[in-house]
């Protein structure tokens, strides 16, 4: 089917472009979604007086969702969700959870705005892509965890699904390397209080005999 894109397509073309795509890509998506119109005689024609007033419309979206994503690109949200041992979710977390978790926070995002491949289904950080407008992307990071301490350590680049032992190894690695440099910083002192003592000590000389006076004995005569 041939259509006329009504806004910016990622792939597919920009605003007043005529393309050919799979006729259930059109009738599932663009013509539902006001992303296109059929590519009548009367369709092009309409496209043609309403051209202004949609690429006016089009620049107040954009500028809109520039505002939102200033605020909304770079931020962190944490979902709260049951998991195994493994890390393994108990169920997933969809589009629609990250859009109520935005909603919490402020940010009205449609769940159609969030571009999700795939059902998340670990724990973990991930980069999530939002899309404000044809023209503007919003990347956040989406902490899933068990718990708001979890999702702490989480963003603190621990890695919570390490088993105990893990953690204490990785730990004892961290305090031997510690003492090790403790050490070294204490030779380097030590070496340097030395030199500076063999510098500028002055030899101990014996302090020098005052004289006292004795006491004259009576002559005898």
């Amino acid at each position: 089917m041939e259509v006329i894109l009504l806004e910016r397509v990622e792939k597919l073309g920009q605003m007043g472009d005529l393309v050919r795509v799979k006729d259930g890509f059109a009738r599932n998506y663009l013509l539902p979604r006001g992303k296109a119109l059929r590519a009548t005689e009367a369709n092009k024609k309409r496209f043609d007086t309403q051209k202004a007033e949609l690429e006016a419309r089009n620049l107040e979206r954009k500028s809109e969702a520039e505002a939102v994503s200033k605020k909304l690109d770079g931020a962190a949200i944490v979902i709260i969700r049951q998991a195994g041992e493994s890390g393994q979710l108990y169920g997933s977390v969809a589009a629609r959870d990250i859009t109520d978790t935005l909603d919490q926070q402020g940010f009205k995002v449609d769940k159609n705005q969030v571009i999700l491949d795939k059902p998340v289904k670990t724990l973990g950080l991930f980069d999530q892509r939002v899309q404000l407008h044809p023209e503007v992307l919003a990347t956040i990071t989406v902490n899933v965890a068990r718990s708001e301490e979890e999702a702490e350590r989480q963003a603190r680049g621990e890695d919570v699904l390490a088993t105990p032992e893990e953690r204490e190894a990785a730990l004892g690695i961290e305090e031997v390397f510690e003492e090790e440099v403790i050490a070294e910083v204490a030779e380097e002192l030590a070496a340097s209080e030395a030199t500076d003592e063999e510098g500028t000590g002055e030899e101990d000389t014996p302090a020098a005999e005052t004289p006292t006076e004795e006491s004259e004995e009576p002559k005898s005569e």
